[in-house]
């Protein structure tokens, strides 16, 4: 997953990815939370939310339960869950 993104300190790689799946009501979107690495190699921790398969930026509110998918989801992303000091179930 080598896509670059633009970013407030410049470009950057996407280097982990992990979406969670949500609802309200009959609206359906994903959180986006992405590992990016600069161009100095340092490491940035973007949040985002999707809808319609569209990244966008924003406010991003996660639930209780939510987390806990977060959580989940970070077994398969270990940089990121390292850098977020979150830990993985």
């Amino acid at each position: 997953m080598a896509t670059k993104v633009q970013t407030p300190w410049g470009q950057a790689s996407i280097a982990e990815e992990l979406r969670v799946q949500q609802r309200a009501e009959e609206r359906r979107f994903a959180t986006v939370v992405q590992l990016l690495v600069d161009e100095k190699g340092g490491e940035l921790v973007r949040f985002a939310y999707t809808t319609d398969g569209t990244v966008r930026r924003g406010p991003v509110t996660l639930r209780g339960r939510d987390v806990e998918r977060l959580r989940s989801a970070l077994a398969e992303s270990p940089r990121l869950a390292a850098l977020l000091g979150l830990p993985t179930g």
